[in-house]
């Protein structure tokens, strides 16, 4: 099949999604302990350049990746609002013709470095799966919060599907982020509100 017409960056975008959700209350029934927990996700199906083949450099993908996700980063920042992001995670669906591989070069730092930025920063690791699939696939896409890994409240999972997405020759690109942690978190350990230094960590 011929590449189709680029037409963001030297990359195909055929699709742009966004999905939310609001939670309020617990499975068991208690309210939210304070603000009611948003997530947001942002996905976009691009034409996968290295569909059906084997490459040894992802070199230029990597490259188109970094605009990608300044684009990512409007876009949650949009959808998100005034509201500040404590944690978030990124995915790739990869289809039938591709490698996880493919998947994975459109999710490294140079894509994830402009999303924390629009995001108010973030210097904990950015959680990340894949998986290859076909159109209508789930994916649970990890959350953890943005500024130290070691936030148990904050370990959580967004799982979405895309009806038409991805196609054999395309990846899907999700990102996901988090207002707080799950609501009446009770495991202990670091709390949010504890976050010092610089690296994350404690």
């Amino acid at each position: 099949m011929p590449a189709r017409p680029a037409n963001f960056n030297g990359l195909h975008i055929r699709k742009w999604y966004a999905f939310r959700e609001e939670t309020l209350a617990l499975e068991t029934g208690p309210l939210a302990d304070g603000e009611p927990l948003v997530k947001v996700v942002v996905a976009a199906a691009l034409e996968n350049p290295h569909a059906g083949q084997f490459v040894e450099s992802f070199d230029e993908v990597i490259k188109r990746s970094q605009a990608l996700g300044v684009e990512f980063g409007r876009r949650l920042r949009a959808a998100v609002g005034t509201a500040s992001v404590q944690s978030y995670g990124k995915a790739a669906l990869v289809g039938a013709n591709g490698e996880y591989e493919h998947g994975n070069a459109f999710l490294t730092s140079l894509f994830a470095d402009p999303i924390r930025a629009a995001l108010g920063g973030g210097i904990a690791w950015f959680p990340s799966t894949g998986k290859r699939g076909a159109p209508g696939a789930t994916i649970d896409i990890p959350l953890a919060h943005k500024d130290a890994l070691y936030v148990r409240s904050h370990y959580d999972t967004v799982s979405v599907g895309f009806t038409d997405s991805p196609g054999p020759d395309e990846v899907l690109v999700a990102v996901a982020v988090a207002t707080r942690g799950r609501l009446r978190a009770r495991l202990g350990g670091l709390k949010s509100s504890e976050i010092v230094g610089k690296d994350g960590l404690h």
